[in-house]
């Protein structure tokens, strides 16, 4: 039979709890991480969100009876520990509780799925398959804190800037930018899709006379993608702002960009030090490589890359082994764009785009969008799509449109280059991906 909490409420976290608190009673709360019996004496690793604390129970300074429930505890099963602290070099954090009451609230079943301790990492599909389990390690729950930060200080330097939060809808009556990567869903007797983009609707906020906005939230991409930098469900960070161009929004970026890694490195150190990542703040300017460029220095290095095609996996390792950090590559081909990004008014086979890349991961893709009416008609139908399909984002464009340009982070690429991490799964709680739909 498991207790309840009754009356009683935690007082500490393990790392608030400090050495010249000597005999100060404490309440802790958390899970068995580790257990030592040696006879006369038991040690329980007690772990809660921010660390571990020791509880010592000698059989000499404890009754009999929570002695013996001490030893009846097994591994993970969540607990309570009154007790008073005392001073230890040999404990994690130069402290040690000794045990005046336990509660058990809730045992756990063994064997466990997977190892909770940092010794052993299993394999990512086990690890995703209990990933309540594999979240209670510290340098797993590390990366979601530091993930938590950045959109935390990403929201803070938008607001800052003076833009307005939105929300647009994830389910749409066709798709955003033409193409078949889309997931339909039935929508009572219609066929809908779920959002690859807001896209469309933050352009037509440029309408409304907000000038600036921003959202963050779920994207969903149909793409049979397998490798470690995809997946179907991300979470995009969107911006839109009006009566600015392309060099605007790489400005914006940028600062964004730094003010982010900056706040990680000042507020997350403990679990950059947990992950064992030594995250540097990048210098700006960022560099600025003309597509073109690019294209002869990746054939510079032995890898074939056409001008005028998108830029194949090979061409971006042949990038991250040039390029250290962040840099951007602009002037993209106009053909290889979606219909709304500005043809460049000096050379309209380039466009106003711009990728933002950190080594040979892209991290965001922006550019100025076509404000006028009659040209982007024009390119939709370059593109074989059909405007009547558009009708509605068009009427934006008929009634006064202000030049205007923006770019989508992916929040989940953004936090690989925060961690140093290879593979996108780990920096999503629940991932979504071509095989896996559960937990």
């Amino acid at each position: 039979m498991t207790d309840s909490l009754e009356n009683c409420r935690r007082t500490h976290y393990s790392k608030q709890v400090k050495p010249d608190m000597k005999e100060e009673e404490v309440i802790l709360m958390g899970w068995i991480h580790e257990m030592r019996d040696l006879g006369g004496i038991i040690f329980v690793l007690l772990r809660d969100r921010d660390g571990v604390t020791q509880i010592t129970a000698p059989s000499k300074k404890v009754s009999t009876e929570l002695f013996e429930d001490l030893r009846k505890l097994k591994k993970e099963s969540v607990i309570i520990v009154r007790g008073k602290v005392q001073e230890s070099g040999k404990a994690p954090g130069g402290v040690e509780v000794i045990p005046e009451e336990l509660k058990l609230l809730s045992e756990s079943k063994l064997p466990l799925p997977l190892d909770t301790t940092e010794k052993t990492r299993a394999e990512i599909d086990t690890r995703l398959d209990s990933r309540f389990i594999d979240l209670r390690k510290h340098s797993v729950s590390a990366i979601f804190k530091i993930k938590s930060r950045m959109l935390h200080s990403v929201r803070n330097f938008l607001e800052s800037q003076d833009y307005t939060e939105i929300n647009t809808p994830k389910i749409g009556a066709s798709a955003t930018e033409g193409g078949t990567e889309l997931f339909p869903i039935t929508y009572f007797e219609r066929e809908a899709f779920l959002g690859q983009s807001p896209q469309l609707y933050k352009q037509m906020m440029m309408a409304s006379g907000f000038d600036s906005v921003y959202e963050i939230a779920p994207i969903f991409r149909a793409e049979e993608h397998d490798t470690l930098r995809h997946l179907n469900e991300v979470t995009s960070i969107d911006v839109e702002t009006a009566f600015t161009d392309h060099i605007d929004a790489m400005d914006l970026l940028e600062r964004l960009v730094v003010d982010a890694v900056t706040q990680v490195k000042k507020y997350c150190q403990d679990e950059l030090d947990t992950i064992g990542f030594d995250l540097q703040i990048p210098k700006t300017p960022f560099p600025r490589i003309e597509y073109d460029e690019m294209v002869d220095m990746v054939n510079s290095v032995g890898v074939h890359m056409e001008h005028g095609e998108d830029m194949p996996r090979a061409a971006e390792k042949a990038m991250g082994e040039i390029m250290d950090g962040y840099y951007f590559i602009t002037g993209w081909p106009t053909s290889i764009k979606p219909f709304y990004v500005m043809p460049d008014p000096e050379n309209p086979l380039k466009s106003c785009a711009f990728d933002l890349m950190f080594q040979d991961l892209e991290i965001s893709s922006g550019a100025m969008r076509v404000h006028d009416h009659d040209l982007l008609v024009e390119k939709i139908k370059k593109q074989g799509l059909n405007p009547d399909s558009f009708n509605r984002y068009l009427a934006a464009f008929e009634y006064g449109m202000p030049p205007h340009a923006g770019w989508g982070v992916g929040a989940e690429r953004f936090t690989m280059t925060l961690t140093g991490l290879k593979n996108i799964r780990e920096t999503v709680l629940f991932p979504r991906d071509r095989r896996r739909l559960t937990p």
